[in-house]
């Protein structure tokens, strides 16, 4: 028997199988010998050099986000409203056959857009060109669900088609640590107490893996799933933002029952009628977590004009590597005013960790 048989005997299996408190064990048991069996199933094709590689995308600007729907919903057209990019648009389905980027400039920083072909159901198993287009959403920094205000049941297919390849929108990787030892069996330390799932599913979802002497570290709440995606690896953390387009189309009433049936973090659009356009620019923007950096060259004014854009946890050495390939290593201190200091010009190192509108000076070794 295959490995595609195997997975397909596990799933009727669970598809039989009641939801209860008492097969939850064996459900999760069933879980984690699925996705080892689907990781198998990718080494093996990566071996006989098949490839599922994403569109060529060379990354540019501050960030990138990119453009997730079906065909039709009006990503084309968001694209050019926010980027002034022109991407092909037209009033039937596949427009966009390949890669379309944009720039979007907002508050100093360049945000690359990118439009991707419309997804169908079915996507991340192959269909269509579904695994080359999920797959630039794993380098993206923000994924955008764009919905069609008329489908927003669409949404779960979107969520499990990214799902299905890897991609967890909106979630942390589990806090836990999971390290290998040679003898001992497998120990847990519980820094919080499991209520998702048992210790004992836990060790036999790790013996599923191979791992028969461990030391775990539970430092959160989990479920079986997340475990398996943790030990299983290759998953990606995305942040995500739901857009409902179309809402010209509709009145107050349809948007207001719309509402209660969506339980994402949305935002409500019109590309064609160019409604709520500047305010979609604001959501990406706080969606990225951007924050300005003023600089000051030693002994001269700070440029307030264009702030230098980097992400929130930036440290000063992240703001060296942005400025040259070799500002760390010509690093002696740096200078910074603003929230994240105690006072105005403190001397501090390179792990320090900057706020929104400091003003940094950097003083390079002589």
């Amino acid at each position: 028997m295959g490995i595609p048989e195997k997975i397909k005997a596990i799933q009727d299996e669970m598809a039989k199988t009641q939801i209860n408190k008492a097969t939850e064990h064996h459900l999760g048991l069933l879980r984690a010998k699925i996705a080892k069996l689907k990781r198998e199933q990718e080494e093996g094709k990566s071996k006989k050099g098949s490839t599922t590689d994403g569109f060529d995308v060379r990354r540019a600007g501050d960030a990138t986000v990119v453009f997730i729907g079906l065909p039709s919903v009006g990503k084309s057209t968001l694209l050019n409203r926010i980027t002034g990019a022109k991407s092909a648009v037209g009033a039937f389905q596949f427009t966009t056959l390949t890669v379309v980027p944009g720039m979007m400039e907002y508050k100093g920083a360049r945000i690359q857009v990118l439009d991707l072909p419309g997804i169908i159901k079915g996507a991340s198993s192959g269909k269509g060109l579904g695994k080359r287009i999920l797959s630039v959403a794993r380098n993206a920094d923000l994924v955008l669900l764009v919905l069609d205000v008329f489908q927003p049941y669409h949404e779960d297919v979107l969520v499990n088609e990214l799902g299905n390849i890897g991609i967890r929108l909106n979630q942390d990787p589990p806090n836990i640590v999971v390290e290998k030892t040679h003898t001992g069996g497998i120990a847990v330390a519980q820094q919080i107490k499991l209520t998702k799932m048992s210790e004992k599913l836990l060790k036999d979802i790790l013996n599923v893996y191979g791992m028969t002497s461990a030391r775990v570290v539970i430092r959160e709440d989990i479920t079986s799933e997340q475990l398996i995606d943790f030990i299983s690896g290759s998953k990606t953390y995305s942040k995500a933002l739901t857009i409902i387009n179309k809402i010209d189309l509709v009145d107050e009433t349809f948007l207001k029952e719309l509402r209660t049936k969506i339980k994402s973090d949305f935002i409500e659009v019109s590309a064609d009628s160019n409604v709520n356009i500047d305010l979609l620019k604001e959501r990406i923007y706080e969606k990225l977590r951007f924050i300005r950096i003023y600089m000051r060259p030693k002994g001269g004014e700070t440029d307030f004009k264009e702030p230098l854009i980097t992400r929130d946890g930036s440290t000063i050495g992240d703001i060296c590597d942005k400025l040259h390939r070799n500002m760390r290593k010509d690093f002696r201190y740096a200078m910074v005013w603003g929230k994240s200091v105690k006072f105005g010009g403190q001397r501090v190192g390179i792990t320090h960790v900057l706020q929104d509108e400091d003003v940094l000076t950097i003083i390079k070794s002589r």
